[in-house]
């Protein structure tokens, strides 16, 4: 036995670091959390972005893309991951952060 391999012929040596994945409410893609942006329903029922990824509430994700944030705001699929009712405010706010926030797509 060779000082690489243990008794299972597994080598030694430092595990791969865990990356948690996350599923995309607008186009269902499924990548790392960090490539995606949180929104929380907030113990108020409001919906809010989480820059931070880690305010207490019902979290949802979505890509950083116009097209997702448009589909998922005009399905009702963040409304349902959310398990809330988004109001017309709440959903134009949503729709102003993304225009803000990322760049356009050429199909919006």
């Amino acid at each position: 036995m060779t000082a690489e391999t243990t008794r299972k012929g597994k080598r030694k040596g430092p595990r791969p670091k865990h990356v948690p994945t996350r599923t995309c409410v607008g186009c269902r893609r499924v990548d790392a959390k960090r490539e995606y942006t949180r929104l929380v329903r907030t113990p108020e029922g409001r919906v809010e972005v989480d820059p931070t990824g880690k305010a207490n509430g019902r979290g949802a994700y979505l890509c950083r893309s116009r097209r997702c944030w448009k589909a998922a705001l005009e399905s009702g699929a963040l409304a349902r991951a959310l398990r809330v009712e988004i109001d017309a405010a709440d959903r134009e706010r949503l729709w102003t952060y993304a225009r803000t926030h990322f760049p356009p797509d050429e199909e919006v």
